[in-house]
């Protein structure tokens, strides 16, 4: 941890313009999410035989695990890699990524048409060694519980000392602080094995997503179908992983009025460039190797499709990288990782959708209203769970903050008890 910035709960405004048209849309998603599990697939969605999966693969789940990649990156760089000074981005970039998964589990379960057999892959029983499938769904299940546990310590740091129940739940407030101290100790021991852990499964499941499509070679566009996809995918989230972190960093410095860490940024800016490097070379080689080019010419709309995302996702912000100016200016750098960021998530969404061509397809998938409102309603739910656990819990560094509402560390009210926010 550098310099004697400490992380605290951000003291801000919770009810604000944005938080109300957020839950606007956080509701609506959760009404068209009750309407797909009460009436089911065919009534909610535009899914067929011919399209068995639509947004919800291709946004929620594929591109919302390669967008958490910041996670395991930073932890990486951070625990792995002792560039301890990173620690600072290493908690924000925890929160993003735990409830990533757990968002995109969500949007899993509204894809599945027996949603309440998620279950089955821990049951020894049903396991599958030979399925691709099957080692997603147990790496993405251990992972997301690796990451509750790699949080655990900012719970225990804001109510050890201060659990207070009210009325009749007050006896068991010795019973949990006994917890939290347990808890704190054991991690505080063993941290560095669920770190290590989180990296491993993260490369493991990151790639393996690249390989489910790899049963379908005649299904998917040369374009972008290879055998190399397993190894594009976890480069492009590693890429990914660490402009997210840069990303999250901006918006939050700027929508909470906050000084962006620059003295962090610019630096960490490299190892973005870097990994974006690596997967544009590897990606391009892979391209002109088995010859894909000769596909291009007349592709159509797929063609353009393509050319945007090399060209918006990783030609333009490589380049602009490279410059140390932009490296240096928050505006800039957000424009640039902004387009690794939106690069990956088109990567996902192209080969999962525009990419895909069933055969005997009668039409062109087209996500029906219940399919955007649930994306939508995940989307802005994520958004206001990460702002309220920036509030509640030690998430953000304090040497940065600057203005009157982000005075400094209040302190913390008793577990159970309500904070009151400022309007």
């Amino acid at each position: 941890m550098s310099g004697k910035a400490r992380p605290v709960p951000v003291r801000h405004g919770l009810l604000t313009p944005g938080v109300a048209l957020l839950s606007a849309v956080a509701l609506a998603g959760l009404a068209a999410g009750l309407y797909r599990f009460i009436f089911g697939l065919g009534a909610a969605t535009n899914l067929s035989n011919q399209y068995p999966w639509g947004i919800w693969i291709g946004v929620d789940v594929a591109s919302g695990v390669a967008l958490a990649a910041g996670g395991f990156t930073s932890a990486a760089v951070a625990h792995i890699f002792h560039r301890h000074k990173y620690e600072a981005l290493m908690r924000p970039a925890l929160l993003t990524a735990m409830l990533g998964y757990t968002f995109a589990v969500i949007g899993l379960m509204a894809d599945l048409g027996r949603y309440y057999n998620i279950w089955h892959p821990v049951w020894p029983g049903m396991w599958q060694g030979n399925s691709v499938l099957f080692e997603v769904a147990m790496c993405v299940m251990v992972y997301l519980n690796v990451l509750y546990i790699e949080f655990m310590p900012m719970v225990c740091e804001r109510f050890i000392g201060r659990v207070g129940l009210p009325g009749p739940l007050s006896r068991l407030n010795t019973p949990v602080e006994s917890l939290l101290r347990l808890a704190q100790g054991v991690l505080s021991r063993h941290l560095a094995v669920f770190i290590i852990m989180g990296v491993v499964l993260s490369c493991m499941h990151q790639s393996s997503l690249g390989s489910l499509l790899l049963i379908a070679p005649y299904k998917v566009n040369p374009l972008w179908y290879t055998p190399a996809l397993p190894l594009l995918f976890l480069l492009s989230a590693v890429a990914a992983g660490f402009s997210i972190v840069i990303f999250e960093s901006l918006l939050v410095s700027w929508t909470l009025n906050r000084k962006p860490e620059m003295r962090l940024l610019t630096p960490y800016s490299r190892f973005a460039l870097f990994f974006l490097g690596v997967y544009g070379v590897v990606r391009f080689s892979d391209f002109f190797i088995r010859e894909a080019h000769t596909h291009l010419p007349g592709s159509g709309f797929a063609g353009k499709v393509f050319l945007a995302e090399i060209g918006l996702g990783i030609a333009l912000p490589f380049l602009m990288l490279l410059s140390e100016r932009v490296r240096r200016s928050p505006r800039l750098l957000l424009a640039a990782v902004g387009c690794v960021v939106g690069g990956v998530l088109m990567n996902r969404v192209d080969i999962f959708l525009v990419a895909f061509r069933p055969p005997y397809a009668e039409s062109a998938y087209l996500p029906s209203l219940s399919e955007i409102l649930v994306t939508t309603g995940l989307v802005a739910a994520l958004i206001l769970a990460y702002r309220v656990c920036i509030t509640v819990f030690p998430v953000l560094h304090d040497g940065e903050a600057e203005t009157a509402e982000v005075s400094g560390p209040a302190p913390a009210p008793p577990l159970g008890r309500t904070e009151p926010h400022e309007a």
